[in-house]
């Protein structure tokens, strides 16, 4: 029991961090039906950017800000990485909405190899390690060991994904957000400033991807400029596991995925985490295309 539990729990942060990344797919998709396969190097960009300014408060590389402080930087790194995302819209995307969709994705590939490679010329192409140890003290739950930053890292995504929630269901951007994922046109006819929401949709995406690239980076200790390859195919697969274009399937998905894998890792070997992440995908894509919580949708002539 002790075992199982403790695989659970591992598994429920590993899925954490792959729900956040999943939701700023899902949500690209159901605005835009864009497939931003650069989502994963915007995780990356953000690990690197909280690394630079956590290492910037001392000369040593350490951190001494305390929780607050911790607070403030993960704040500001969503922030920047973020804006980013916007820009990536504006510039790269923006202009391809009417192309045909087999333009925007080879340019989403590009726009991944360009935050990729960009960043292995900024920060180098060794692994870096973070400024900041998490402590490892916690306590027991039926003979498990749960850690204080495990229980942290969980708490921090579940806000992050809650709030997300109340923003798309309560406010009216969200509103907006998803008048333009049921028809762009007559949303835009209706006065919603499509180009401006879609922004916004990128910058929220790109800044949940953020915190989980920082807190992925406080969590395992090491950051280097590939890691949001495989983990954005992760979270792509965690999306269609839920249902791409559903919030609640993203969030559903990557639980999931995290839960599965970390099972599949004791039992079968972390040489198989990703073979069993990607038989997932496949395994979905053909016996139910639209995912756990996925709806099938009727095209309109």
């Amino acid at each position: 029991m002790e075992v199982l539990l403790q695989i659970l729990i591992d598994g429920l942060v590993i899925g954490a961090f792959y729900a956040l990344i999943a939701l700023g797919y899902t949500m690209v998709y159901g605005i835009i039906k864009l497939l931003n396969f650069a989502h994963g190097d915007l995780y990356m960009l953000g690990s690197f950017v909280g690394f630079t300014i956590l290492s910037f408060f001392t000369g040593d590389g350490g951190f001494n800000g305390g929780i607050l402080g911790l607070a403030v930087v993960f704040l500001i790194t969503m922030a920047i990485v973020g804006t980013i995302g916007m820009g990536i819209e504006r510039i790269a995307y923006r202009p391809l909405l009417l192309a045909p969709r087999l333009s925007i994705l080879i340019t989403a590939i590009g726009v991944s190899l360009s935050l990729e490679y960009s960043s292995m010329i900024g920060w180098g192409a060794s692994y870096k390690v973070y400024p900041i140890s998490p402590p490892t003290t916690g306590f027991d739950i039926l003979g498990a060991h749960v850690s204080y930053t495990q229980i942290a890292m969980i708490a921090i995504a579940g806000l992050l994904m809650y709030g997300l929630r109340i923003f798309i269901e309560k406010t009216i951007y969200g509103k907006a957000m998803r008048a333009i994922a049921l028809d762009q046109t007559a949303s835009g006819l209706m006065g919603v400033n499509v180009h401006r929401i879609i922004a916004l949709t990128f910058f929220i995406g790109a800044a949940l991807a953020a915190g989980a690239g920082i807190m992925s980076g406080v969590y395992y200790g090491t950051i280097n400029f590939m890691m949001g390859f495989i983990i954005g195919l992760k979270a792509f697969t965690a999306a269609v596991l839920g249902g791409i274009g559903n919030i609640t399937g993203a969030m559903v998905g990557g639980l999931i995925l995290g839960i599965v894998e970390s099972f599949g890792m004791f039992y079968l070997g972390g040489a198989w985490k990703d073979v069993l992440a990607f038989s997932i995908l496949i395994l979905i894509l053909v016996l139910k295309p639209t995912g756990i919580m996925g709806e099938k949708v009727t095209e309109r002539m």
